[in-house]
């Protein structure tokens, strides 16, 4: 499925809100003046409240599990506004909320 490809400037949460950044993106690939994200670079998430009943489990970092199947930066797929992710330690998905919206992978 065919999807905008993510970039380091893009605004991505995890489901309770918690800022995530990627911690290694690919620097020789570039959108809109900014390195593109590939699906091997885990994120850094800051500021998730999430709390289970009176224990507190907020996300700590993510980590894409699905992206591009036909283009790739450095050998490896990209982060596209369609991909799948999970956090950890509780297992909650990623979403991407804006990015670039010039460019399109598949």
């Amino acid at each position: 499925m065919p999807g905008l490809v993510t970039h380091v400037g893009a605004t991505i949460i995890c489901a309770h809100g918690g800022q995530a950044t990627p911690t290694s993106p690919n620097p020789r690939v570039m959108v809109g003046g900014q390195p593109v994200v590939t699906i091997t670079a885990p994120h850094v998430i800051a500021g998730c409240p999430f709390v289970s009943g009176t224990n507190p489990l907020p996300c700590v970092t993510g980590q894409w599990t699905t992206g591009s199947t036909r283009v790739l930066a450095g050998g490896q797929p990209l982060v596209i506004n369609t991909s799948m992710s999970v956090c950890t330690p509780n297992g909650t998905p990623m979403s991407i909320l804006v990015t670039q919206t010039r460019v399109t992978a598949t």
